[in-house]
């Protein structure tokens, strides 16, 4: 859970006032610093500012010896209710508060004084300054006003607070456990990606421990659609314009399209989502009722402008292979076949080890009709049906307003990543907009023309975003049937081991295990903590013992323990791991 250690409320409150705090003695100490934004939130507090320069590592501790001395003074926090006209006075010489102020509603404003500094604040906070002295400053990153890039850039400053050293430092033990988990700094250990400014932000390469993960990923996701009925496409990444004016993408997706590129006649882009196209391959052939459902899958590959500021590893990018599919069926098939979408997804995060998750029901908020198609009964039938399912199948599920798509609503996946971060994993939605937008049709029974229902789905979302999930949730400890490397082979002495080393590991190649031979000059223990390091699923060791009986000695990942066994059961063994996913 992301707050553990205290109540929601207390820790809010420690928080919100620490805030106030570090902004105090920051006053103290560079009295020029104009101060935008300072809220608390779930992983403790920050303050966004302009102090005219960037802040420093000796800064920061300046500031934390600096909080510790406002705090021996011990100063309570103090409330002012005045006007909007006398706000605006106090804050004349800071731009970020008073365009704050203007945007308030007449009347009495609020402020809480805390030593020298003062804040726009409607409160609580704790009593007295003294509460806060279990804290730590954390980091500091550039961030724009408002997160607008095109607005001033100022700094920020994290902190956390927790009412006891205990809880701060167990708190704190937390953030460097999810520091290890980061997916950026796992992926770097273990060669799974990078970036390059000469390539651009947010458009990660893969390296080959990478690939063999990605590529395991989609075939598994592939054979499991295939046995369901799915047949997969392949898509061009460019459409024209027209493509997305048509499926109504362009008034509410342009802008995270990348900018138009005009051929010829023709003004492309590259696509942010896959939807149109489908439309089209379903529209390329004429369908009996009989046909229906048809299920048209693809691994596709997607772009959207994501500002920089919102890129992260591989969990936020530019450019992403999507899961995605679209399934076609008639109005009567609508419940079971969004029940056997909830049961895919269920059963793929059985295999993943997944267990940690909710469901958001997202729906349209009607009063918002520039987003979504004007279609009182349309959006009633579309979000009643997907409330039976999951009322069927009794999944507990929370609805959202305003968080449908503009063509229908939607059951989204949301997880909690190691580090806090919360994402949609995966979703499925309901469209009967599409389908008349493309005029797509079937024959019904009575021999006439009827139209299709659309399920949008994406069960791993993107392959990008579902490994920095499970790098971050496996501590990069993935299960042996998911290991780009599975097993290590290791001789003793290469003069007299290395030929049966060779042997072995063509035999685990031979029955499709990931295998290869370490044959380098370094000492064995070295070689056998590196690869442990390495989370390497096993290491075998090959020396006069296993060359004379044909055997192996094996060390699973994690442990000290060695066990001789001949080298069928090894490969016995390891089938059997592999095949549960365990």
């Amino acid at each position: 859970e992301p707050i553990t250690l205290e109540s929601k409320e207390a820790f809010h409150l420690l928080n919100h006032s620490g805030a106030h705090l570090m902004a105090s003695a920051i006053l103290n100490l560079f009295p020029e610093t104009k101060f935008a934004i300072g809220p608390a939130i779930e992983e403790g507090f920050y303050y966004d500012m302009d102090l005219g320069r960037n802040i420093t590592d000796e800064d920061l501790k300046a500031i934390e010896k600096e909080m510790n001395k406002v705090i021996s003074a011990n100063p309570t926090f103090i409330r002012e209710n005045i006007s909007k006209e006398k706000a605006l006075e106090v804050f004349k010489d800071n731009k970020f508060k008073t365009e704050i102020i203007n945007e308030l509603e007449d009347g009495t404003i609020t402020l809480y004084h805390l030593g020298k500094f003062t804040d726009l604040c409607s409160g609580p906070h704790v009593e007295s300054a003294v509460k806060l002295r279990n804290f730590k400053l954390l980091s500091f990153s550039s961030a724009y006003w408002r997160g607008d890039q095109k607005r001033e850039t100022l700094q920020r400053i994290y902190g956390v607070i927790q009412s006891s050293k205990e809880k701060l430092e167990e708190h704190l033990k937390m953030l460097e456990d999810a520091k290890n988990r980061d997916h950026r700094k796992l992926g770097k250990e273990m060669d799974i990606f990078f970036t390059h400014p000469l390539i651009g932000a947010g458009l990660p390469l893969w390296l080959p421990a990478g690939a063999t993960l990605k590529r395991l990923l989609e075939r598994y996701i592939q054979d499991k659609e295939i046995a369901l009925g799915y047949d997969h496409v392949y898509t061009p990444v460019l459409a024209t314009t027209s493509l997305y004016k048509t499926s109504g993408h362009w008034d509410h997706y342009k802008d995270n399209m990348f900018p138009i590129m005009k051929m010829d006649n023709e003004e492309l882009v590259l696509r942010p989502m896959n939807c149109p196209h489908h439309m089209l391959v379903y529209k390329n052939s004429l369908h009996s009722y009989k046909d229906l459902p048809i299920k048209i899958g693809e691994l596709a590959h997607d772009f959207r402008y994501e500002a920089s500021g919102a890129l992260l590893g591989i969990e936020r990018v530019r450019a992403m292979c999507q899961n995605d599919a679209h399934l076609f069926v008639r109005a009567d098939q609508i419940e079971e076949e969004f029940s056997n979408v909830v049961k895919l997804i269920l059963d793929v995060y059985k295999d993943m080890n997944i267990t940690k998750y909710s469901f958001r029901l997202s729906l349209r908020d009607p009063k918002d009709t520039e987003k979504y198609f004007p279609d009182d009964n349309m959006w009633n039938k579309a979000e009643d049906k997907l409330r039976q399912v999951l009322n069927d199948l009794k999944i507990p599920y929370e609805e959202a307003i305003g968080e449908a798509a503009f063509y229908g609503p939607k059951l989204d996946v949301q997880i909690r990543t190691a580090l806090n971060h919360e994402l949609t994993l995966s979703t499925c939605q309901l469209d009967f907009l599409l389908p008349e937008r493309f005029d797509l049709t079937y024959i019904d029974p009575k021999g006439e023309k009827a139209r299709p229902v659309v399920l949008h789905r994406a069960i791993l979302g993107t392959t990008e975003r579902f490994t920095a999930y499970l790098l971050e949730e496996t501590k990069g400890v993935l299960p042996t049937w998911l290991s780009p490397l599975q097993v290590v082979v290791l001789p003793v002495n290469n003069e007299y081991h290395l030929e049966y080393a060779k042997l072995v590991n063509g035999l685990l190649k031979d029955n499709n295990i990931r295998a290869k031979v370490d044959f380098r000059d370094e000492k064995l223990g070295y070689k056998i903590r590196e690869h442990q390091m390495a989370k390497v699923p096993f290491t075998l060791v090959i020396g006069d013992k296993e060359l004379n009986e044909k055997s192996v000695t094996y060390r699973v990942r994690g442990s000290r323990e060695e066990i001789n066994v001949p080298i069928k059961n090894f490969i016995k063994l390891l089938e059997e791991e592999i095949k549960s996913k365990r």
